[in-house]
Order: C-alpha cells, then sequence, then structure tokens
C-alpha cells in the first residue's frame, strides 16, 4: 500500500501547499496560537509523550537518544501502538506534517514518529 510523505514543522511556520494533512503532535496546546487559527486537521494528544516524560526530557539535547528510547517505549503498548496506527492510516491517504511547537525539531517527539513511520513495520 502507497506511503505518503512525513514532514515534521513547526506549528509557528505558515503551512505549506504539500504538507497534505496536518496533525499537532503535541500534548500541550501550543502558546500564542488561537485553536481556529492553527492551520492544523487534527490534535493527536494520544501519541504525544507523557507529561512526566516530556517533563524529564525538558527538550536537552544531550538526553534525547535517552528520551528517544523511552518515548518508543510509550509507544509500544496498547494506547500507543493505537494513536501510531491512526498516524500510520493518515500517512496512506496523504502526505502527513506532524507539526510541534517545539523550536528544536531535530530533537522532538515529531521527529521520532516520522523516524517510526517511516520504518517497515
Amino acid at each position: 500500500m502507497t506511503h505518503h510523505t512525513v514532514r515534521v514543522r513547526r506549528i509557528y511556520d505558515h503551512p505549506a501547499a504539500d504538507d497534505g494533512i496536518r496533525v499537532l503532535v503535541d500534548r500541550v496546546w501550543p502558546r500564542g496560537i488561537r485553536k481556529d487559527a492553527a492551520a492544523i486537521d487534527e490534535w493527536a494528544k494520544d501519541v504525544a509523550p507523557s507529561t512526566e516524560l516530556r517533563k524529564w526530557y525538558g527538550h536537552v539535547p544531550e538526553k534525547f537518544e535517552q528520551f528517544e528510547a523511552r518515548y518508543r517505549d510509550e509507544l509500544a503498548t496498547e494506547a500507543g501502538r493505537t494513536a501510531l496506527d491512526h498516524l500510520r492510516t493518515l500517512a496512506k491517504r496523504d502526505a502527513l506534517t506532524l507539526v510541534t511547537a517545539t523550536r528544536d525539531v531535530d530533537h522532538s517527539q515529531a521527529t521520532v514518529l516520522a523516524r517510526l513511520l517511516s520504518e517497515p513495520r
């Protein structure tokens, strides 16, 4: 089955014409963004890292490798698999853009998700 492009963008950046389905993958709503102006199709809170993991990580790049391992463990739970499978379904329909408020997208949960969605099952 076809698997479309999965990309990562900040919610504060203007949407691109080829973004396809835009899904916010943060557990907390981004500061300074009105819900009616967010330019997203969905808010997938269930696929975001737990509050405990997010607070532990604190977006410290030196912790990213350990964060990714712990986050993948969370996504291996039943609830995590269900949320990830939903994103896989969306990626089969159209290009998928994972949207986050994180400044450093290369060290974010959105990047981990994009990698997971690109890996063979």
